[in-house]
């Protein structure tokens, strides 16, 4: 297996984590764009493909105003690690776009600054590299399935158990599954998990 061949099975492999990831979401993603095979990747992106070929905006199943741009970034010439200058194009290709929310996608991450100037008030940006999204975490067996509730469900389980939020346990924002489903702070989350009881 050539070097080039390598890199094509890696980038469908974590194409196919962020389809999953954007699905799990509630954004509209088609399962021809979850499921495409290596031929049908080369076919449609090419055999000499850019991972800016890779780029694309999703749209909210339930509002098609809520949108998400995912870039897979490349790092300036001579750099492994993505700088301030491919960040900046990032967040101006955002703005022009009217999207305030974007999944970055890096191959060995970002420099010190560049981790800085992702904390941006009215944007939201996520990175992962490559190696996180090789494997789809939920995917595991040993991962329960994880639903957010509504804020009417919220009201319910904190009167039920006569609680406040603050009570209830947490989830630390860099937790694998709280980062492939993009849980913010404030939302509560059931877990369900197989009973252990088989009748």
């Amino acid at each position: 297996m050539s070097s080039s061949d390598d890199e094509i099975t890696k980038l469908l492999k974590v194409r196919k984590t962020v389809m999953q990831m954007l699905n799990d979401r509630g954004y509209l993603v088609t399962d021809d764009e979850i499921n495409m095979t290596k031929q049908q990747f080369i076919e449609y992106y090419g055999d000499n493909k850019s991972r800016d070929n890779l780029f694309m905006i999703k749209n909210k199943q339930n509002d098609t105003s809520d949108q998400i741009m995912v870039i897979f970034l490349i790092p300036e010439p001579s750099k492994e690690t993505i700088g301030i200058g491919p960040l900046k194009k990032c967040i101006e290709r955002m703005q022009s776009e009217k999207i305030f929310r974007a999944i970055l996608v890096t191959e060995h991450g970002l420099t010190a600054a560049a981790k800085k100037a992702v904390e941006l008030p009215n944007i939201k940006l996520e990175v992962f590299q490559d190696s996180e999204l090789l494997n789809n975490v939920t995917e595991h067996d040993l991962v329960p399935e994880h639903q957010v509730l509504t804020d009417g469900e919220k009201k319910a389980v904190l009167e039920k158990y006569k609680v406040k939020e603050t009570q209830l346990p947490r989830m630390l924002v860099t937790d694998p599954v709280a980062r492939h489903y993009g849980f913010q702070r404030g939302q509560v989350v059931k877990i369900i998990r197989p009973s252990e009881y088989v009748s």
